[in-house]
């Protein structure tokens, strides 16, 4: 069985917040012009930051158990 990750590729990252302003739950944040997910977090692995990031520097990967 797969699980979902979320990886954040910060060098890609342009520190617009677009994700974190549509993040449901709030999971993200942005920290020194990058987003990270907050240290607690509720992130129920959606993938909603993801459909708005416009540089592809969020996304959720398949993993397997």
């Amino acid at each position: 069985m797969a699980d979902k990750a979320l990886v954040i590729n910060p060098e890609w990252c342009k520190g617009c917040g677009i994700c974190a302003a549509f993040c449901p739950k709030g999971a993200l944040e942005l920290v020194g012009e990058k987003v990270r997910l907050r240290p607690e977090n509720d992130c129920v692995l959606c993938g909603i930051c993801e459909q708005h990031c416009p540089d592809y520097a969020i996304w959720l990967k398949e993993e397997e158990a």
